[in-house]
């Protein structure tokens, strides 16, 4: 007789399949919104190829980062703030408000990310898109099944944005031979500049937002740990491969000799270099990706941050947890319509903020590590990532002291 329905263990192997996607493009996609785009174009335009190097620091730091807290989270089966607190006692609830108001302060700049894409699509006021744009977030987050929402909507937002990139990317030709050269040979280093992106691909919330979404759907445990190590490799070779196309695609217009304005705070240096790639047609392009990232940002930093709430309330249930994420995300509108910093200006500087932000989890989680190995269900971590790890958060914490008051004067505190 003909079976109509999967056995239990091949639906087990699809629901594991689909845990995995949601969290790699919800990582992805975290790592690539708007600011990153806005930061991409804006250094690329004041330093040329040689913001390969920061492509390529951003992504080992983001290899380094990701696959030490994937790995922790899956092991200890613990929320990062409850890791925390297990290691240093008080520290979790130090790190969840960092992450919290560093949230809040990028889905601001995410917010009105959406509002600058659909004012490229449509002609839209930027408050007005953005409003829309919250509303639409609400709603993903107030059905029914919310998470398979979630899940759907990033992986087929990430796909897009990657597509649309590269051609963009295609018709831009940009100077690939010095863009690899300067990728490991630059001619200059801006620790500032480096601070910013990692901040804004890796910093803060995104540091947690796929390790999270892990834990949400069960795929933890030392049984799982080959697969989430796939899963994390997997995650931040798109988002690589994405970041290193957008900028190949804003270095074709800037190696052109074409004027990209960034000295002004309300100027769009990533609208401008699109339009300048491909005429109408790319400025319309550019307002689907940037919508497109920043959607998927409002979502993953709501999502991500809210996930630090339970540190405070055990008991919370995931019903009570996706109207706290309506209420962060109904609260960012609110303080983007309030706000006068222009968008592009906001999304610059959360990055750096992130940034700063970032060291402090790290080493959290490292010492977690190193000393707890209880924590991780008796398992000894591994010293070769440990060792990365330390390496990183060393360099993490000299460039965000080095940047500080680069990153702080971005607003004129």
């Amino acid at each position: 007789m003909e079976q109509n329905k999967l056995t239990p263990t091949a639906d087990l192997k699809i629901s594991k399949r689909a845990s995995l996607l949601g969290a790699i493009f919800l990582m992805a996609t975290s790592a690539i919104g708007p600011g990153f785009i806005t930061q991409t174009a804006t250094f690329t335009t004041q330093l040329g190829a040689a913001f390969a190097f920061g492509i390529l620091a951003s992504i080992l730091i983001d290899f380094v980062v990701q696959l030490n807290i994937w790995r922790i989270v899956t092991l200890t089966r613990m929320r990062a703030s409850d890791i925390a607190n297990a290691a240093i006692p008080g520290s979790g609830y130090l790190l969840a408000i960092l992450v919290i108001v560093g949230g809040l302060f990028f889905n601001i700049g995410n917010i009105g990310g959406t509002g600058l894409g659909l004012n490229a699509i449509f002609g839209l006021d930027p408050k007005i898109g953005g409003a829309i744009s919250a509303v639409f977030s609400i709603a993903i987050f107030v059905s029914k099944r919310a998470g398979l929402a979630v899940d759907r909507f990033i992986i087929f937002a990430g796909i897009l944005m990657i597509v649309l990139t590269l051609y963009v990317a295609f018709v831009s030709a940009p100077p690939v031979g010095d863009a690899f050269r300067q990728t490991f040979l630059p001619d200059t280093i801006n620790f500032a500049t480096i601070t910013t992106i990692v901040g804004g691909t890796v910093g803060g919330y995104i540091t947690y937002s796929g390790a999270h979404r892990l834990l949400d759907r069960g795929m933890v445990g030392i049984e799982n740990l080959p697969a989430v190590n796939r899963a994390a490799l997997t995650g931040i070779a798109v988002t690589g491969v994405m970041r290193y196309v957008l900028f190949l695609a804003i270095l074709g217009v800037v190696a052109s000799g074409v004027v990209i304005d960034t000295s002004s705070q309300a100027a769009n240096p990533a609208a401008q270099a699109f339009r300048s790639a491909a005429g109408d047609l790319g400025f319309r392009l550019f307002g689907v990706i940037f919508w497109a990232a920043a959607i998927t940002s409002v979502i993953g930093a709501a999502y991500t941050s809210v996930s630090f709430l339970p540190v405070f309330k055990q008991d919370m249930t995931e019903r009570a947890r996706n109207m706290a994420t309506v209420v962060f995300i109904a609260v960012s509108l609110v303080c983007y319509l309030l706000i006068t910093t222009p968008p592009a200006a906001m999304l610059v500087f959360v990055g750096g903020l992130n940034g700063l932000i970032l060291p402090i989890g790290l080493s959290i989680f490292l010492f977690a590590a190193w000393k707890r190995e209880d924590l991780m269900g008796g398992h000894r971590y591994s010293r070769v990532l440990l060792v990365l790890g330390v390496l990183t958060c060393a360099l993490t914490w000299y460039m965000g002291y080095k940047s500080a008051g680069t990153i702080f004067g971005l607003l004129g505190l």
